[in-house]
């Protein structure tokens, strides 16, 4: 039975989280066996654990990541208090001199990582492979024993400001690095040229089975809007995923007279009281709704007349995919990444990343019946199952295993 190590940092809601969902919903568990280890167990997904996956017990001193300094301090983590006060110094310094547009976040999360990663316990056991699931990578590459070591790659590097020769030297430890699509690959290596001989690409496990399974489940009768053409997004509540733009969108589109549109939020996050705002500056209260935070978003999504990602910049964004398992009309923006989440003019449509595109198309999709009913079939029609992605871990593990037989026999 070959050992397989898998790390994330905690189990709350979002696409990175719930692809690992779909991976665990997909593995061969007759001949793999799968331990999960999360750092801090918290998260309305915990609930969603396939139960043949070994949940490792969680171990206080990586518990700390996410949680806020004052929590840190009540728990007795003081080194880690320490090492979190000197990376958000450390990465205001950074910050301030190549002035960032996201300011020091990312980069105090690197920092932060870095430094806890010489501290922390090892984890005891030994895998075949290791697989640090969520950026960044620095536990796997130095607490972790194992044959082989995969990261895994969910954005586009092009638009993430972070220290790159922070992360280069994180990723040099990692046989293996996993891309989810073409385009995050050439993002990735415009960045990382030099690490071309580790990219393999491996999307996103999906498994439509549990997704139209969970889709079964009922709305809430105060969050059914039957009378009305219902957009739904599903995404944290951040600037990356481009909701103030669609509050604007949708005002545009009411001041030409389409008031039947609601626009419904699926996610949580800290761009909550900014988007209220805007919101309510638009007159918009009644038509565009933050459904906040919600384990199960499938319902909503095929209750939709029209799916919107109206993201600036994505990797491949699950959601994406899985409004496609739903056979569900789709329009997202033309981010980097966008060609490779769907085939415009056939599954859904891709239009301007801007405020004026998103409103001109979800204007001509709403006038367009037979447009929506044709991406609709389309994807209903298509398989989008890819299990056989799996096979490429299963893969490196073997290989791996041949190289140590080969190494044994000679020496």
């Amino acid at each position: 039975m070959h050992k397989i190590l898998i790390t994330v940092y905690d189990m709350e809601i979002g696409g990175i989280e719930r692809s690992l969902i779909n991976m665990l919903e997909s593995f061969d568990y007759d001949n793999y066996e799968v331990d999960l280890f999360i750092c801090h167990h918290s998260g309305d997904f915990l609930s969603l654990l396939p139960e043949k996956v070994n949940l490792l017990p969680q171990i206080s001193k990586y518990s700390v990541f996410r949680k806020s300094m004052i929590d840190c301090l009540k728990e007795g983590h003081f080194l880690a208090l320490f090492i979190r006060l000197l990376s958000k110094t450390m990465a205001s310094m950074k910050a301030r001199a190549r002035r960032l547009k996201e300011g020091s976040g990312y980069i105090q999360m690197q920092l932060d990582l870095k430094y806890n990663s010489y501290v922390l316990p090892r984890l005891k056991q030994n895998y075949d492979l290791a697989i640090s699931y969520a950026w960044p990578h620095d536990l796997v590459a130095n607490r972790v024993s194992a044959a082989k070591k995969i990261a895994w790659i969910h954005t586009d590097y092009s638009e993430l400001e972070i220290d790159n020769n922070i992360d280069l030297v994180v990723w040099k430890k990692f046989d293996v690095i996993a891309s989810i699509s073409d385009a995050c690959t050439d993002a990735f290596l415009n960045t990382y040229p030099s690490l071309q001989n580790k990219i393999k690409l491996i999307e996103n496990i999906t498994s439509p089975s549990f997704i139209r399974k969970m889709a079964e489940s009922e709305i809430p009768s105060n969050e059914r809007y039957q009378d009305s053409f219902t957009i739904v997004s599903v995404g944290r509540l951040s600037y990356v995923k481009g909701f103030d733009m669609a509050v604007k969108a949708l005002r545009l589109l009411h001041d030409k007279g389409l008031t039947q549109i609601k626009w419904l939020i699926v996610g949580y996050g800290g761009y909550e009281d900014e988007l209220k705002q805007l919101i309510a500056n638009n007159h918009l209260e009644e038509s565009f709704v933050l459904l906040g935070k919600k384990v199960n978003p499938y319902p909503y999504i095929k209750a939709c007349d029209l799916y919107v990602q109206p993201s600036r910049y994505e990797g491949k964004a699950v959601t994406v995919t899985e409004a496609k398992i739903l056979g569900k009309p789709i329009l997202i923006t033309n981010y980097t990444t966008a060609s490779s989440q769907i085939e415009d003019g056939v599954e859904g449509l891709i239009c301007e990343l801007s405020v004026e595109g998103i409103a001109a198309g979800i204007e001509r999709l709403l006038a367009d019946s037979k447009l929506r009913a044709s991406f609709a079939n389309k994807c209903a029609q298509t398989d989008y199952s890819n299990n056989d992605e799996l096979n490429k871990l299963y893969n490196i593990v073997h290989v791996s295993e041949q190289n140590y037989v080969m190494k044994e026999v000679t020496v």
